[in-house]
């Protein structure tokens, strides 16, 4: 929403909501795709790129958002962008994890530290549960039911639901909380996982430390996050034959519709799979083992009456 006020400003345009017309929506939407990566960025320097087309998209859906709640509230009568349609972000296949990555990523990890195990713990729940980030910090003691292998997440907005956990991060679990989990800073914090002097890991302290193994571990060619362990793990999910409406649970999307964004990254699946259940290729390999057993039985039965001619003769 900065980004759209600070835009109309500099065109000398009315930024009361009223009178914002399909107009300056179009010309912001011009502006967006002209715009140079972190230009007047007050921390980053600015690059020759422009912005991406999944920025441009998400910034227009929020200011959208906000133009629906307008709407919503009776401050203005019609959204300026019933008439605008929103350039759609483009399709990408995200590079996941393999799993020679992921051993490489952990083998990095100096798991006898108090510190190494809690990372390493923490890179399991997200490959076995495909949690966001922000869910991993949140997470209460309270919330670790060891005994069922079952983790009760709060996610976004404030729905809680319940993601089940394998053996081997149950393990591990039970020994980070029972043996290598410092001492709360604050009496009353409860969050699983802390920094070493007792804090809440936050999700940028996260991201950094998955980020220094990643380079520790020497990875290319995929981005080392806490994201890509989602992505990783809903991959992994549905090539181990998960179906995609538990999925949909364990991610914590109301709809199938986000769901399915992150099943087109097992697409790529589709020709291994075709390899081994190609109908055709099947069908044939059936009639060949038909012929190939036809034609054994009529040598056999040729044999036979071969045999029985000699013995007649004789």
């Amino acid at each position: 929403m900065r980004y759209f006020v600070d835009f109309l400003a500099s065109r000398g345009l009315s930024t009361e909501v009223t009178k914002i017309t399909p107009y300056y929506i179009r010309a912001f939407i011009m502006y967006l795709q002209q715009k140079r990566c972190f230009s007047n960025h007050r921390l980053n320097r600015p690059k020759e790129k422009s912005l991406s087309g999944h920025t441009v998209n998400c910034y227009l859906r929020s200011v959208r958002a906000f133009f629906s709640w307008l709407v919503s509230e009776g401050i203005i009568e019609n959204s300026p962008f019933d008439r605008v349609k929103i350039p759609k972000a483009p399709k990408k296949v995200i590079p996941t994890f393999s799993d020679s990555q992921i051993q490489d990523l952990i083998s990095v990890i100096d798991i006898r530290s108090p510190e190494g195990f809690r990372d390493y713990t923490i890179i399991l729940v997200l490959l076995d549960t495909a949690m966001r980030v922000s869910e991993l910090c949140h997470l209460q003691l309270d919330d670790v039911w060891l005994e069922d292998g079952l983790l009760k997440v709060l996610g976004k907005g404030n729905k809680e639901r319940l993601i089940p956990i394998g053996k081997q991060v149950q393990k591990c679990l039970w020994r980070y909380i029972s043996r290598y989990r410092p001492e709360p800073q604050l009496p009353n914090c409860n969050h699983v996982f802390l920094t070493r002097d007792g804090r809440p890991l936050t999700k940028d302290r996260v991201e950094k430390i998955i980020a220094r193994y990643g380079k520790k571990a020497a990875l290319t060619g995929v981005r080392c996050s806490p994201h890509t362990f989602r992505h990783t793990a809903t991959l992994k999910f549905l090539r181990n034959g998960g179906d995609v409406f538990t999925l949909q649970k364990m991610l914590g999307h109301a709809s199938l519709e986000m769901t399915r964004r992150y099943c087109e990254l097992a697409d790529i699946d589709v020709k291994k799979a075709h390899t081994t259940a190609s109908p055709v290729d099947n069908l044939f390999g059936r009639i060949n083992l038909r012929s190939k057993n036809s034609n054994v039985e009529k040598k056999k039965s040729t044999l036979r009456r071969a045999a029985g001619h000699g013995q007649d003769g004789s």
